[in-house]
C-alpha cells in the first residue's frame, strides 16, 4: 500500500531532492566537533561583544535545527546538542551562495553542523557567526509544534527519539541516569567488589518470588528462564572464591505494568564473603549517600510533596512491631496456628491464597496496615521464613530470617539477606517452595541442582543485596513512574 504524505512532508521531500541538486548528501557524512553548545555559552558569558570581535573565538558545533528565521540574505537560527541550544547567525556574503543556498533548503528538524566565531548580538546573546555550514542529516517530518510539544504522555513513551528532542526535561533524565549509576560502581569499587556479568537465559527459575518469561532454544530442544533475578550465579562466584562481586543487568518479570513496575528492569546485586546483613545495611545506605553528595551535591529529594532526608541515619523496624502497633495483633509474641492466622486474616478484610502459611499472612498485614508509613528511609527487618527461602534464620526465633527490605515513601527500593549457606536447609526450603507451587503459586522457585552442587563444596557466610536502579533513579530525580526513567518502556500495541 502507498504511503500518504501531508503537504509538509511533501514540502520536505521536494527540498530533499534540491539538496541533491546542490551536490548534497542529505544523510552526510563524518563531521569533527570541536565543541558543546553549554562549553560555549558558559565559556564566553560576560564577555562584550568587543572582546569577543577581538578573541575571534572559534567554534564548530553540530545538532539538530530547533528554530529557523529566514530574512533573505541574512537568518538566524537556534541549534540543538545534547547539551542544549545556541543561536547561529549566517550571512550569505560570510558563507558563499552555495552554503546559503544549501541552508535556505533546510528545515526545522534537519541535523547540521556550522564552523564560525563566537558573537555577541544586540539583544546580548552568545552566538556562532556562520564561516562554514555543513547539512549533516534531512528531517522528513515536521517535529511537534513548539508550544504544545509532545504532550501526549503514552505518545511520548511510544516515541521517546521525538520526546528527548522536543522535552529538555527528559533529555536531562536520560542523561543523569548513566551518572547515577558510574557512581554506584565507583562506590562499590571502592570497597573491593569486582564488576561482574552472568547469564540472562537461565536452566532454573530462582533468586526471587515472580512469575517468569519462558523462551525455547532451538538447537538444543530446551527451554529456558529470562532471569528473574542475579543471584544464583552471583552467589556460584562466592563459592569459587571472589568473594567480593557485583553485577548491574537486566532482569524481566511476567508482571503488570504499573508506575512502579516494568517487565524488564534494571537490577545491582550485590555480594560480600563474611559479610551480614549489617555489612548490607552500612553498604546500602552508604551508596545512596555516595550518590547524593557526588552526583547532586544535595542529600534532601522529594517524592511527590514529600521531602526525604538521606543525610540522616536511616532508621530500623521490625515487621511483626509494626503490625502489633498498627493492628493490636503479636505475631512474634503468639505462635499462631495456621487456621488462628487465616482466621485472624479473614477478620482483617485479608485474603488468604491456598498455598499461605502462617509467615504470607505476616507479610500481607505488613503491606496493608503498614507499608505505607515507612515514609523516610527505613530498613524493614524481622520477615518470616516462609517468604525468604534463601535466608539465614534468625538464630533467637527461627521463625523469622536475617533480612531487610528499605523503603522510602511507601516504596520498596532494596532487599537484603544475611545469606543462607547450608546446602541441607537450602533443600528444605526449596522443596517447600515446590510445595506452595503445586498448591498454585506460581511464583515459587524451582529446585536448583547446581546451586545445590555449588554450595555443597562450601559458600562461605556472606551478605547480599540487591536494589532496583529505575526506581532509585526515579528517586534522585524525583520522577513519579518508572517510565519517565526508561528510555523505552514496555508499551500495548496499538492496534
Amino acid at each position: 500500500m502507498a504511503r500518504e504524505f501531508t503537504d509538509q512532508e511533501m514540502a520536505r521531500r521536494v527540498k530533499l531532492e534540491r539538496l541533491v541538486e546542490l551536490g548534497v548528501d542529505p544523510y552526510g557524512q563524518k563531521y569533527d566537533v570541536e565543541n558543546t553548545a553549554k562549553e560555549i555559552k558558559e565559556k564566553y558569558a560576560g564577555k562584550t561583544h568587543e572582546e569577543l570581535e577581538e578573541l575571534k573565538a572559534h567554534a564548530k558545533v553540530a545538532g539538530r535545527i530547533m528554530f529557523m528565521r529566514k530574512m533573505g540574505k541574512a537568518s538566524f537560527f537556534s541549534l540543538k546538542d545534547k547539551t542544549g541550544l545556541i543561536q547561529v547567525y549566517i550571512k550569505l556574503d560570510d558563507v558563499g551562495e552555495t552554503d546559503y543556498s544549501i541552508f535556505k533548503a533546510g528545515d526545522v528538524g534537519d541535523i547540521v553542523g556550522v564552523e564560525g566565531y563566537v558573537m555577541l548580538t544586540q539583544t546580548g546573546e552568545i552566538t556562532i557567526k556562520c564561516e562554514k555550514y555543513t547539512h549533516l542529516a534531512k528531517s522528513l517530518k515536521p517535529l511537534p509544534e513548539k508550544f504544545h510539544g509532545l504532550s501526549d504522555v503514552e505518545e511520548r513513551y511510544r516515541k521517546r527519539y521525538l520526546d528527548l528532542i522536543m522535552n529538555d526535561e527528559s533529555l536531562k533524565t536520560a542523561l543523569a541516569r548513566p551518572q547515577i549509576i558510574k557512581a554506584m560502581r565507583e562506590y562499590f569499587g571502592s570497597l573491593g567488589f569486582t564488576e561482574v556479568e552472568t547469564p540472562i537465559l537461565e536452566v532454573h527459575k530462582g533468586g526471587a518470588s515472580a512469575r517468569p518469561f519462558i523462551t525455547h532454544h532451538n538447537a538444543l530442544d530446551m527451554s529456558l528462564y529470562l532471569r528473574i533475578a542475579l543471584e544464583i550465579s552471583l552467589k556460584k562466584l562466592l563459592v569459587g572464591g571472589m568473594e567480593r562481586v557485583f553485577e548491574i543487568g537486566r532482569v524481566f518479570r511476567n508482571e503488570g505494568v504499573d508506575t512502579k513496575h516494568n517487565p524488564e528492569f534494571t537490577m545491582v546485586e550485590l555480594y560480600q564473603a563474611y559479610g551480614n546483613l549489617d555489612s548490607m545495611m552500612e553498604i546500602t545506605e552508604g551508596v545512596f549517600k555516595y550518590i547524593a553528595k557526588n552526583v547532586f551535591g544535595k542529600y534532601v529529594f522529594k517524592m511527590g510533596d514529600t521531602e526525604i532526608d538521606l543525610e540522616k541515619p536511616f532508621r530500623k523496624v521490625n515487621m511483626t512491631d509494626m503490625i502489633k502497633e498498627k493492628t493490636g495483633i503479636d505475631f512474634k509474641a503468639n505462635n499462631y496456628t495456621l487456621e488462628e492466622a487465616t482466621k485472624l486474616a479473614k477478620e482483617n478484610g485479608i485474603k488468604v491464597e491456598p498455598h499461605f502459611t502462617v509467615g504470607h499472612i505476616i507479610n500481607e498485614f505488613f503491606e496493608k496496615f503498614c507499608e505505607e508509613d515507612l515514609v523516610q528511609p527505613t530498613f524493614l527487618c524481622g520477615h518470616p521464613i516462609e517468604i525468604s527461602p534463601l535466608t539465614k534464620e534468625n538464630k533467637e526465633d527461627p521463625r523469622f530470617v536475617e533480612r531487610f527490605e528499605l523503603y522510602i515513601n511507601g516504596c520498596e527500593f532494596g532487599n537484603a539477606y544475611t545469606e543462607l549457606n547450608n546446602p541441607i536447609e537450602q533443600l528444605k526450603r526449596f522443596e517447600e517452595e515446590l510445595r506452595e507451587r503445586q498448591l498454585g503459586n506460581d511464583e515459587a522457585a524451582d529446585i536448583d541442582e547446581t546451586f545445590l552442587d555449588a554450595m555443597e563444596y562450601g559458600m562461605p557466610p556472606a551478605g547480599g543485596v540487591g536494589i532496583g536502579i529505575d526506581r532509585l533513579v526515579m528517586f534522585f530525580l524525583e520522577q513519579d513512574s518508572i517510565r519517565d526513567v526508561l528510555l523505552f518502556p514496555t508499551m500495548k500495541i496499538n492496534e
